[in-house]
């Protein structure tokens, strides 16, 4: 397998850059505020993401889960009047700090949206084209060996190998959006954001792409926001509760979904609202 790329931590300034680093956490937020233009998204977020597990975020329409995701690949970016105060750090290392190469973050933070959105390349190209852009093949063997691997761990090669060189496009929604797990890990990411990943699938593809969740969480910091109360229980270790912007609570998946603390999480999950 290729090793994974690195972000581009070196700084002058260190110590205003990085934070004490703790090895079972991956992700670290502190006081995040997000708004568009005079509208405020999130407020005052603040949590600890644990390394290789998935954590499912939840909540109502427009509270922010998929604002919150994006913050981490800093995907917020392209969205001119998005601005972004706080700190997430990945490794103890801020991720929005001015010399941060922001290509190499979204190597390792890798994200699949709501809708599969394969290039209009082949089904090789697709999962090929990240590691080109990286340098981490050496010869088209090398590139061969990562494109068949990748296929492999989202339990795709087996459907396409015969059909490498036809277009992403003509594959099935759910072998699409395995495809496009498929590219975002091609690279060897630390971090997978995954936006409703199984909101446009039949059911037997979103059985398909929870057992690929479950594979891939021994290796991989997953974060999946989702609208369904049982696939967040099925696939996660731990969930946040998202409600008008604020991170209301967030913990092991079986406390929240039993004993949540907080009376607006009780009445989401037990569908008094949302």
């Amino acid at each position: 397998m290729a090793n994974a790329v690195p972000l581009s931590f070196d700084s002058p300034e260190p110590e205003a850059k990085t934070a004490p680093v703790t090895p079972d956490i991956a992700i670290v937020v502190r006081d995040l505020n997000v708004f568009y233009g005079n509208k405020q998204a999130l407020f005052g977020v603040n949590v600890e993401i644990a390394r290789n597990g998935v954590m499912a975020l939840i909540g109502p329409s427009g509270c922010g889960k998929s604002t919150f995701i994006r913050c981490i690949n800093r995907m917020n970016d392209v969205i001119p009047e998005c601005r972004v105060e706080g700190e997430i750090a990945i490794d103890g290392r801020d991720i929005y700090a001015a010399d941060l190469d922001v290509v190499q973050l979204r190597a390792r933070v890798g994200m699949v949206f709501q809708k599969p959105n394969p290039f209009p390349k082949s089904i090789f190209d697709n999962i090929a084209y990240g590691p080109r852009i990286h340098g981490m093949a050496e010869s088209k063997a090398d590139l061969a060996a990562i494109v068949e691997s990748s296929l492999r761990r989202a339990a795709l090669w087996d459907e396409v190998k015969d059909r490498l060189q036809e277009p992403g496009t003509s594959l099935s929604g759910g072998q699409q959006q395995r495809l496009c797990i498929a590219r975002a890990i091609a690279v060897n990411p630390e971090i997978l954001l995954m936006d409703e990943p199984c909101s446009a699938l039949d059911p037997i593809a979103t059985a398909t792409i929870e057992e690929l969740i479950d594979e891939l969480r021994t290796a991989l910091t997953i974060l999946i926001v989702t609208h369904n109360m049982q696939q967040a229980a099925r696939v996660s270790q731990a969930t946040a509760f998202f409600h008008l912007g604020e991170l209301v609570e967030v913990g092991p998946t079986e406390e929240i979904f039993t004993q949540p603390r907080d009376e607006r999480t009780h009445g989401y999950i037990t569908g008094r609202f949302g």
